[in-house]
């Protein structure tokens, strides 16, 4: 069955503080939230083809829209805070006291904060092509892929996007093309469109501010990914090889500066994880949480 038309998963609501909030949500136990990146047109869809398997090994598996994402309220806020802050206010709409928590992308920093900051609440730490989270290579190598995807989104935020733009946009994003069905295509680009468009040009037009704002005297803080060793929850880290900004040269400098680090490379597998290396990530995802 084609994840992005299963009926199995119903759009549900809760409202979250100021944000009313879509999710997906199967299976009973343990929580685990799932948290997708911050691409045009990602949302809590890209987990469709997670959840089930996931579920069946007795988790209450859930995926969730940020504001300004999917089928969530409007807003022109996409920092990390404000998706921490929602992260723990929609646990808390849903009861639930702790959960493991698996970010894709962008998604991954959320995770790892919230897992140094309130480690009574988080119990895993998945995390699934976070490039944030591998360490630079000297001289900033391997910028040049990521700046490459950042301009194809920039040329983006000029105009709505076409659907023949949304499967542009896959196709960076993803090693098996086949993966694209007219279903998926369909389901991504109405994510892309419309409000969501309206939220993308912001968080862009806030981004480029940002670069551009003075520096100022403010001591910089210690990058998360010299990080990950403080946390006290399992960590499970997954990244494709063919991803962007040569992340598997930066996956093989964190491994050996790390060695006890949970990592595993998955290969044909660009930046849509979920996507490219679901079976690999069902494979590891399930032990790992019942550990």
């Amino acid at each position: 069955m084609d994840a992005a038309t299963d009926t199995r998963f119903e759009d549900k609501f809760v409202q979250v503080g100021d944000f009313r909030i879509r999710y997906l949500e199967e299976g009973e136990g343990p929580a685990v939230i799932l948290l997708h990146g911050a691409s045009l047109g990602s949302s809590a869809d890209v987990f469709r083809r997670n959840l089930t398997p996931l579920a069946a090994a007795g988790r209450r598996v859930i995926a969730f829209d940020f504001p300004g994402f999917g089928l969530a309220s409007y807003t022109e806020d996409g920092s990390g805070a404000l998706k921490k802050k929602v992260t723990v206010a929609f646990m808390d709409a849903m009861g639930i006291d702790k959960a493991a928590l698996i970010g894709h992308s962008q998604a991954g920093n959320i995770c790892v904060a919230l897992a140094l900051e309130m480690p009574q609440r988080i119990t895993h730490v998945g995390i699934l092509g976070t490039g944030s989270l591998l360490p630079p290579l000297e001289g900033g190598a391997g910028k040049l892929e990521g700046k490459a995807q950042a301009r194809l989104e920039s040329r983006m935020a000029k105009s709505e996007p076409s659907m023949d733009d949304t499967r542009k946009l896959l196709e960076a994003n993803l090693f098996h093309h086949e993966l694209i069905t007219d279903a998926e295509l369909k389901l991504r680009h109405s994510r892309s469109v419309g409000e969501n468009f309206k939220a993308f040009c912001a968080r862009q037009e806030m981004a480029e501010a940002a670069k551009a704002a003075p520096k100022g005297d403010k001591k910089p803080s210690t990058p998360l990914w010299q990080r990950l060793t403080e946390l006290k929850q399992p960590l499970l880290m997954i990244y494709g090889r063919e991803d962007r900004a040569r992340a598997a040269d930066r996956f093989a400098m964190l491994k050996q500066m790390q060695p006890g680090l949970n990592m595993h490379m998955a290969e044909g597998c660009k930046h849509l994880v979920p996507w490219d290396a679901a079976d690999m990530f069902h494979k590891l995802a399930v032990p790992f949480l019942k550990a």
